[in-house]
């Protein structure tokens, strides 16, 4: 490409024109630059800590020990599990053989796609942008990254590749990648979806929903409330995968209501706004979202509320009907409704009747129950007697199902979803004879032998392998006899 093509280009194409060369020079196939490319990743988010710190604070009012524990603490351990996995997880990987591939080489060797468009999103700006993309590059892809413009003081430090807001994305969206993984809400991700078609691009779409939480009348309640209070009021209740709304019988749901209460006053003070462990509502557009939500539904503990500093203190519903306002959308801050159920034969209709969540938390003591729950309903995860925790866990894969998202990432599943998988079969230009059942004339005698040898299953052991070329050798052999008798008749 001339330079005047060049300079004549936006800055999104620029950018992406840039990854596109640099992909093309063949540096990100080696295993070696991968790992230096994950280790200096690292280094600088050890080295940025307290401009990490500085953003998230004056985006989300996320205090100095929250933000390492909850965004840069889980990334530091992924870049370390990828550098010590890499050559495992880019290894050629063998696969079973069938009778008719017992001499050939078969295996699957993970390949990279390609140049990959990351766009984050604000509520975790480090965590959910900065995790694709280890996958990214472990898996030897060059990448865009596209961070929120909504917390756009976070943006400022993150990979200033391509910043800005919705102009921005539209144009990088025009663009051609080989992967486009994203972040957010579900509106968007079809516009995602919907921009990626015209080049047959693959996506990850990592979305949201109404994550239920069912409360069984069988555990431990306050060991239950208090978990559930962790993981919803966490980030004041801007987490993908908080528990959305409280599924329990009648009889629970004062004694719930007070266990959750009272670890509220336990985590944040009588007076939150004075706790610099409860964040803010990111920005008064959302804010104002949030309180028309409240409207139809009795507040049972909370509800304070101040829109010039954007917040809303952790807040409790009871009583709360199936078409309230609330549970209309996925709620995305510190509102919390508690609807009722007979047992668990309704929550696990109620949860049925809606859209597949991104994840469902049970808390009982019976297994049985914990089992049946998983085995009749679907959601992208489920934590059974805690809440968020999978998404710690890099062995597990985190991603959607339906309306809440597609694909995976973490460990080796996001090394996989960002590489091609490409099937292997290396063959050798001898024992031509085993081949003639394929080829024409076609015989009785030759489909005979095609359903033997495609359609039999054997175990190979070593003796078995050897005793099944021997067994080809003589196929092959019968093979010719019978090819001859045809041709001279």
């Amino acid at each position: 490409m001339n330079d005047f093509l060049f300079r004549s280009m936006s800055r999104e194409q620029k950018a992406v024109e840039r990854a596109r060369k640099a992909f093309l020079t063949g540096r990100s196939q080696s295993l070696e630059y991968r790992i230096t490319q994950l280790k200096n990743l690292l280094r600088f988010i050890r080295e940025r800590q307290k401009e990490i710190a500085e953003g998230l604070k004056k985006d989300l009012r996320r205090s100095e020990c929250g933000t390492p524990l909850y965004e840069t603490l889980g990334l530091e351990n992924e870049i370390n599990l990828a550098v010590r996995n890499l050559k495992e997880w880019a290894a050629p990987r063998p696969v079973s053989k069938s009778m008719m591939t017992i001499s050939d080489q078969v295996y699957i060797q993970p390949e990279p796609l390609g140049v990959v468009l990351v766009i984050g999103a604000w509520n975790y700006p480090w965590a959910v942008t900065i995790g694709p993309l280890i996958g990214a590059i472990a898996a030897g892809n060059a990448a865009v990254i596209k961070p929120s413009e909504v917390s756009s003081h976070t943006s400022k430090e993150l990979y200033p590749v391509v910043t800005g807001g919705v102009t921005e994305t539209q144009e990088l969206l025009k663009q051609r990648f080989d992967h486009i993984f994203y972040t957010g809400n579900g509106t968007v991700g079809k516009i995602i979806m919907e921009a990626a078609a015209k080049h047959l691009t693959p996506t990850t779409l990592e979305l949201g929903g109404k994550s239920p939480c069912y409360i069984d009348s069988n555990c431990d309640l306050a060991i239950a409330c208090r978990r559930v209070a962790w993981g919803k009021f966490l980030n004041c209740g801007q987490t993908c995968i908080a528990p959305d709304y409280i599924l329990c019988e009648p009889s629970m749901q004062d004694r719930v209501i007070e266990e959750l209460k009272k670890n509220i006053k336990d985590f944040y003070t009588e007076d939150p706004t004075k706790c610099l462990d409860y964040g803010r509502i990111i920005n008064q557009r959302h804010f104002k979202r949030l309180m028309a939500l409240l409207e139809g539904s009795t507040i049972a503990v909370g509800g304070e509320n101040n829109e010039s500093d954007c917040y809303i203190g952790p807040t409790i519903l009871r009583d709360v009907k199936p078409d309230a306002k609330v549970m209309q959308e996925e709620i995305f801050g510190p509102l919390l409704p508690i609807l009722t159920v007979s047992g668990a034969d309704e929550a696990i209709k109620f949860i049925n009747q809606r859209e597949k969540p991104l994840a469902l938390y049970i808390f009982s003591s019976d297994d049985k129950l914990i089992k049946r729950m998983i085995a009749e309903t679907s959601s992208g995860g489920v934590v059974a007697n805690d809440c968020l925790m999978h998404f710690s866990v890099s062995s597990l894969p985190f991603g959607g199902v339906g309306n809440s998202g597609m694909g995976c990432y973490h460990g080796k599943h996001g090394f996989d979803n960002l590489s091609h998988l490409r099937g292997c079969l290396i063959k050798k230009l001898k024992m031509e004879n085993v081949n003639k059942m394929r080829y024409p004339p076609h015989t009785v005698d030759k489909l005979g032998w095609a359903r033997f040898f495609i359609l039999k299953h054997v175990d190979f052991g070593s003796l078995g392998r050897m005793m099944l070329l021997a067994l080809m050798v003589i196929f092959a052999a019968v093979i010719v006899q019978v090819t001859d008798c045809y041709t001279h008749v």
